[in-house]
């Protein structure tokens, strides 16, 4: 070494850590800034060596040395704010990029890292525009591509995101990070198919990347793969085992699966290995609803939003407890958190009126509309006329197959179909507010019964089509809409009502849409009338409806009309149902005429067949 100039020991210590002996090139740089404290190359490519090592504190002191020879130097800049960026202190990193910039106007790199220093302060907008300045001055560059499709994905211009990704990917095809997030961005979009598409991608290249079997799960449990996305977390627990998100995410899978105990023991995992998390606190919860332990439901949910106050699916899962153990005075209160969770379908309308929460309405013009399905129209229009009778005009607005039945209420002023263009109104109130705003309780559930009427002409025309009534007629409704996240539970089969065909009635599919297998099945039988063909709307099933003896139906649209007509009605109910359903009672306070045939625990429709078959027995003698 003696016998070498500095210039020769700097390009040994170069070459040293290009080959990655990054001590070795430590200790050359430091004797070289022994021999010359202000050697500015020594004292760059030192701090290069110590950020590479991580040892960033000394970088940071390395590159301040340098640049205190060589103040504008702009690549010096540009990695002392890399380091800043490292340690996590941002706001010095951006400025030592604008320093970096001053000197060197043209450097899409410092641009486009100073714009993800940006990001991490929650500039989104400032960053987008410091990438996107980057990309004028060098289109091709891949990094600026894909830190600025996650900058918009930030902003929820997921789009725009993908198209950043997609082409940051066609300059360089294994682009890992831009295959993975824009797996992530599809997914926030729901276009489910293409995320897994994205997320294989990346596992073709990265087999044991843990993070991307457990997004990958995610995606297969929102295609209802449930089996498959138990296998994907299990796969990213074999290389993690640590790993909290894919034991509550596991939990979730196997809960789609009904394995609730299997379930309850993922969530477990992951509480243990993080005991405030909200997420697992809040869908141990479900679990807990799901085994009737509802005292431990509402601690998680405590728990929950004692870390989370805000956390409006913890808020809205309480709701549902409360509702269906019967504790009306809080359930309400809390089911006003359906509007941010994600757990609910409701949808808010955002009305510039106010909400109408109890207060006096006389001389008001009130719009009351839907907010989730057919059936929740159907149980909760009952309110209209205790609206109009506090003297308000009211107008309902309800989904089109229920305008002609939406007809025959007695109160509203005015019927409108959803998509319609509304009149005026003073304020208004989501149909499920209309509980709370009349301090409903349960002994206070207003019940009379039927409040729609089918057209007398309509009762008559269906009459004459079902000819003269030889045995008891039975209608039948065995599944709903299979988009219903919860249809899995409440839904059945047409072949599990089979042992009640050998009674002697006469029965009558009132279900509009029938899915491939029960279509085929009801053929094959022959016995089974079937006019869901010549069900036009809700007019026609309740006029269908009044001719009959009996509607036997699980949780649908067709239950909630049968019994808001006041037909006997047979309602079949999973181990734990919709909350408007109750708990361990075979009467329902909503509906007079309605009877619940329940699972137990073994969460079997079989056993409830039975029973079913035992009481028609006695029905149709």
């Amino acid at each position: 070494m003696a016998t070498l100039t500095l210039p020769q020991v700097l390009a040994r210590a170069a070459s040293s850590y290009q080959a990655g002996a990054l001590g070795e090139a430590e200790q050359i740089c430091r004797q070289i800034v022994t021999a010359d404290p202000n050697y500015f190359l020594a004292l760059f490519l030192l701090g290069a060596v110590q950020s590479k090592a991580g040892n960033y504190a000394a970088a940071l002191a390395s590159y301040d040395r340098a640049l205190g020879v060589q103040a504008d130097h702009a690549e010096a800049l540009y990695n002392r704010g890399n380091t800043l960026k490292s340690l996590q202190r941002f706001d010095e990193a951006v400025a030592s990029y604008d320093r970096a910039l001053t000197a060197r106007p043209d450097y899409p790199d410092a641009l486009n890292n100073r714009g993800v220093a940006l990001q991490a302060l929650k500039r989104h907008d400032d960053a987008l525009a410091s990438h996107e300045r980057a990309l004028v001055m060098r289109p091709d560059h891949a990094e600026a591509l894909y830190s600025c499709g996650l900058t918009l994905q930030m902003l929820g211009r997921f789009d725009e995101a993908i198209a950043r990704y997609d082409r940051a990917i066609a300059l360089r095809p294994n682009y890992i990070d831009a295959l993975g997030k824009r797996g992530d961005t599809l997914k926030e979009l729901q276009r489910f198919d293409e995320a897994l598409a994205s997320y294989d991608c990346v596992l073709a290249l990265r087999p044991d990347d843990a993070e991307t079997h457990n997004n990958r799960g995610i995606v297969l449990f929102e295609l209802r793969r449930h089996d498959d996305a138990l296998a994907a977390h299990d796969r990213a627990l074999a290389l993690r085992p640590d790993y909290a998100e894919a034991h509550n995410n596991r939990g979730n899978a196997l809960k789609a699966l009904k394995r609730f105990e299997d379930a309850l023991a993922s969530y477990n995992c992951a509480l243990a290995l993080r005991p405030l998390y909200a997420v697992a606190l809040n869908n141990r919860g479900i679990i807990f609803i799901e085994m009737r332990r509802f005292d431990e439901a509402l601690s998680d949910y405590r728990r929950a939003l004692a870390v989370r106050p805000d956390f409006s699916d913890a808020h809205f899962n309480a709701a549902m407890c409360w509702l269906l153990t019967g504790d009306f005075e809080r359930g309400w209160d809390e089911y006003e958190w359906r509007w941010k969770s994600t757990e609910s379908i409701g949808v808010d309308r955002g009305f510039a009126q106010p909400v109408w929460r109890g207060e006096d309405i006389a001389g008001k013009t009130i719009l009351l509309h839907p907010e989730q399905g057919l059936g929740d129209t159907i149980q909760f229009c009952r309110y209209a006329p205790l609206a109009a009778a506090r003297g308000a005009r009211v107008i309902l607005e309800v989904q089109g197959p229920l305008r002609a039945i939406a007809e025959t209420l007695a109160g509203p002023a005015q019927i409108v179909v959803s998509g319609e263009p509304l009149p005026d109104f003073d304020l208004h109130c989501p149909l499920l507010s209309l509980p709370p705003a009349f301090g409903t309780r349960l002994e206070t559930v207003p019940a009379a019964v039927p409040y729609p009427h089918p057209s007398p002409d309509a009762v008559a025309a269906w009459h004459a089509k079902l000819g003269p009534r030889r045995r008891p007629r039975i209608g039948l409704a065995w599944s709903g809409r299979a988009a219903h996240k919860n249809d899995h539970m409440r839904s059945t089969s047409l072949a599990t009502l089979a042992p009640l065909f050998d009674l002697e009635a006469t029965f009558v599919c009132v279900q509009k849409d029938i899915r491939p297998d029960d279509a085929l099945l009801m053929k094959a039988r022959g016995d089974i009338l079937d006019f869901g063909a010549e069900l036009a709307d809700f007019t026609d099933t309740a006029a269908l409806m009044a001719n009959l003896d009996l509607v036997i139906a699980v949780d649908t649209s067709v239950a909630h009309l049968a019994g808001a007509l006041g037909r006997p009605l047979w309602v079949l109910l999973p181990f734990t149902p919709d909350w408007r359903w109750l708990i361990d009672r075979d009467d329902n306070p909503w509906y007079p005429t309605a009877r619940l045939f329940r699972q137990d625990a073994g969460r079997e429709w079989d056993p409830v067949i039975a029973r079913v078959h035992e009481a028609l027995a006695g029905f149709v003698r």
